[in-house]
């Protein structure tokens, strides 16, 4: 029995990290995730300034996940690129590491930093995050989308992937696939929080985030179908060389079961780790290995991808 994955030509004990974003601000709270039994882990997503974020309450746990709009807060690019080059001089597996410009420029200056650096982990870049007032999230732009992976793999070599939002139509799967499949990605994300939800508090008569008159990203067990569609969507169309993280709704060992088997290499755990804490690690693997030894597998090989259809 071994939980052992092998993604972007490294190999990692297990599939499982913290989603970029959550338990992952400070060098203290990614030393924990280090310290824990999670295979790997990533920052939080970095812009080139250190953001504070939106104002509070920006965050609320909810019986089936999480309601958030945190406005991207974040230490900035430099606090993070320090800690990675720093920290890969100790550590034998690789960093990942987030970027999620406000602009397209943004994040092309901190792509070129990076593939100037030394560093030699597998980078993260965030297409799903708002860029422009007025102007969908760039993944949601087709175009914009093109034009950006245009721009960056005329430079940029090292290992990248991309972190999506979760798309709901089947023919946006195809457009998004075919482009995505035109460039030499190491990876696909998916999914980011469903935008824009709203939840209400019936005894106040209100919203209970104060961003966005409420408005926020639905994480989560609410999200779990959704963030399934969208992994096998994603790993039955693209070239086989780009591989997926599965993103959604993992709390405990069948969920992560459930997005292996619908394609996902590693696995991503953003609301019940923010909940739980790193300790979810330890839990979360075990019951992966429970599964897998009752029904008789002895690596994730044996069955990821292998879902069935009627």
């Amino acid at each position: 029995m071994t939980l052992e994955t092998t993604f972007a030509t490294f190999d990692f004990t297990n599939p499982f990290m913290n989603a970029s974003g959550v338990h992952c601000m400070t060098t203290d709270e990614l030393k924990e995730l280090e310290e824990s039994a999670a295979g790997a882990y990533i920052t939080k997503s970095a812009t080139l300034e250190k953001r504070a974020g939106n104002p509070s309450p920006r965050y609320i746990d909810l019986p089936l996940g999480s309601i958030n709009s945190m406005g991207l807060p974040n230490l900035g690019f430099e606090y993070y690129l320090d800690y990675v080059l720093e920290k890969q001089k100790s550590q034998t597996s690789p960093l990942f590491f987030s970027v999620a410009g406000m602009s397209p420029a943004e994040n092309l200056q901190m792509l070129t930093a990076i593939q100037e650096s030394d560093f030699t982990g597998i980078t993260e870049l965030n297409l799903s995050c708002p860029n422009v007032p007025g102007k969908p999230q760039l993944a949601y732009d087709f175009g914009a989308t093109q034009s950006l992976l245009e721009e960056v793999f005329a430079f940029f070599k090292k290992p990248l992937g991309v972190k999506l939002p979760p798309y709901f139509d089947l023919v946006h799967f195809d457009q998004m696939a075919e482009i995505l499949n035109q460039f030499p990605l190491t990876y696909v994300n998916s999914v980011n929080s469903i935008g824009n939800g709203l939840v209400i508090d019936t005894e106040a008569e209100a919203v209970v985030i104060k961003p966005k008159d409420g408005f926020g990203g639905i994480g989560g067990q609410y999200i779990k179908p959704t963030a399934l569609a969208n992994v096998r969507a994603f790993y039955t169309r693209l070239k086989p060389e780009i591989q997926i993280i599965g993103t959604g709704g993992i709390e405990n060992g069948q969920d992560a079961f459930e997005h292996l088997l619908c394609g996902a290499s590693m696995l991503q755990i953003g609301t019940a780790l923010q909940k739980e804490g790193p300790a979810i690690f330890e839990r979360i693997t075990q019951e992966l290995e429970a599964i897998m030894t009752a029904k008789g597998y002895h690596s994730i090989d044996d069955f990821r991808g292998k879902l069935k259809s009627l």
